[in-house]
């Protein structure tokens, strides 16, 4: 119980510096005097979402969803540069029938979050680069289902996700994305059955497999 509180209360106030932090840099990027400078771009992006819960006692990214959303981008060095971003994303959990392996429960779990990503960004050739960094996600909605009840196990309103990926420079305005998504502390307020541990923290943790269209504007 120690432990569970420690990592929770460290999450519940982390959230509001990071969070101001995360918003005051996204204003200063969008800033005129910014604009005009080569080293800033910005734009708009969207893209699909396959989620699982590690310790929902199911696997498989079955959880189909979306993200959309606004980013802007400083780059320091012809081969460093920082991103933010502004996005929804849809994550979750999904389990269907399969009556020829004998399984017969349905599971859905649905959380819709306001994420604001902060990445570096390694730009390695003039087509591919890497990027690394922590998202803060803010829970908008949720939706939990198993077979024909609906449950009402309480969620985190906040999270720190962590995020690995890369981008392929289709054109000067175009690149796609794919990057994982995966969270630090636990979805849940509560234990539930299936708890699983992760670095520091004991529960249930949202994994995204995130495939994404970024145009500069």
């Amino acid at each position: 119980m120690n432990q569970y509180f420690t990592t929770r209360s460290f999450l519940h106030y982390f959230r509001i510096p990071f969070s101001g932090l995360s918003c005051l840099f996204f204003l200063l990027l969008l800033s005129p005097h910014n604009l005009y400078s080569q080293s800033f771009e910005g734009g708009v992006h969207a893209g699909l979402v396959g989620s699982q819960v590690a310790g929902d006692l199911f696997s498989g990214y079955n959880k189909a969803g979306i993200s959309a959303g606004a980013w802007v981008s400083l780059r320091v060095s012809p081969n460093h540069a920082f991103q933010m971003e502004l996005s929804y994303i849809q994550k979750g959990s999904r389990e269907n029938p399969d009556y020829e392996k004998e399984r017969y429960d349905f599971y859905l779990m649905r959380l819709g979050y306001v994420e604001l990503p902060v990445l570096y960004r390694m730009i390695y050739s003039d087509k591919l680069n890497f990027e690394t960094g922590l998202g803060m996600n803010f829970l908008l909605h949720h939706y939990e289902r198993y077979n024909s009840e609906e449950l009402t196990s309480p969620f985190a309103k906040s999270n720190l996700c962590f995020i690995l990926g890369l981008s392929y420079n289709i054109n000067e305005r175009l690149r796609a994305n794919f990057r994982t998504n995966n969270s630090l502390f636990s979805i849940r307020t509560e234990k539930v059955n299936g708890n699983v541990w992760r670095i520091w923290d004991h529960g249930q943790f949202s994994d995204a497999l995130v495939l994404s269209v970024y145009y500069k504007l």
